[in-house]
C-alpha cells in the first residue's frame, strides 16, 4: 500500500452505502475533475489518518479549506443516509471557526438527531476505514431511532 492510499483497493467496505455516498460527496467537491481517474480507495484515503500521517500533522494548527470540505462531505453523507433510512429530509449544519473548532448538527424537521462538537479539525480523520464506517453506522442508526421515537417532531 502506498503512502497516498491507506485503504485496500479491494476493501469490501468500499461497496457499502456509506462509502458510495462519501464518494459521491467527494466527487461533488472536485471542481477540476482530479478524481476522474482516481480509485475509490484513493479518494477516501485522506479520511484515514495512520500513525505516520497523524505524526506529520502539527498538534496545533488551523485547518485548510480542503480539510474543512472533507468534514462537510462526511456530515453531508451521514445526512443523506439518515434521510434514506427514515424517509424525511435530514439537514446538516457544520459551523467551523478558522481555528478548527465548531459544531456539526443534523436536523430532521425540528428534531436534532445528531450533535457533535468539533475540535482540532485540522486532524480530522479515523484510525482505519473500518472505524470510519462503524462510527458512521452508529450515528445513522441512532439518528434513525430518534426519528422513529419522536416522529411528530421530525415531521414538524
Amino acid at each position: 500500500m502506498s503512502s497516498l492510499v491507506s485503504i485496500a483497493e479491494d476493501d469490501p467496505l468500499l461497496e457499502g452505502d456509506f462509502a458510495k455516498e462519501m464518494l459521491r460527496q467527494m466527487r461533488a467537491l472536485d471542481a477540476y475533475d482530479m478524481y476522474e481517474t482516481w480509485s475509490a480507495a484513493r479518494i477516501l484515503s485522506p479520511f484515514v489518518l495512520t500513525k505516520e500521517r497523524k505524526a506529520e500533522i502539527p498538534v496545533i494548527g488551523d485547518p485548510d479549506e480542503v480539510t474543512m470540505s472533507r468534514v462537510k462531505a462526511y456530515y453531508n453523507a451521514l445526512s443523506f443516509l439518515i434521510e434514506k433510512n427514515c424517509g424525511l429530509m435530514a439537514i446538516p449544519m457544520v459551523n467551523l471557526s478558522h481555528e478548527g473548532f465548531g459544531r456539526a448538527v443534523i436536523s430532521v424537521g425540528k428534531l436534532i438527531v445528531m450533535d457533535k462538537n468539533l475540535r482540532d479539525v485540522h486532524r480530522f480523520g479515523f484510525k482505519t476505514f473500518e472505524q470510519m464506517n462503524e462510527e458512521a453506522s452508529k450515528m445513522v442508526d441512532k439518528a434513525v431511532a430518534m426519528v422513529e421515537k419522536y416522529k411528530e417532531v421530525a415531521k414538524a
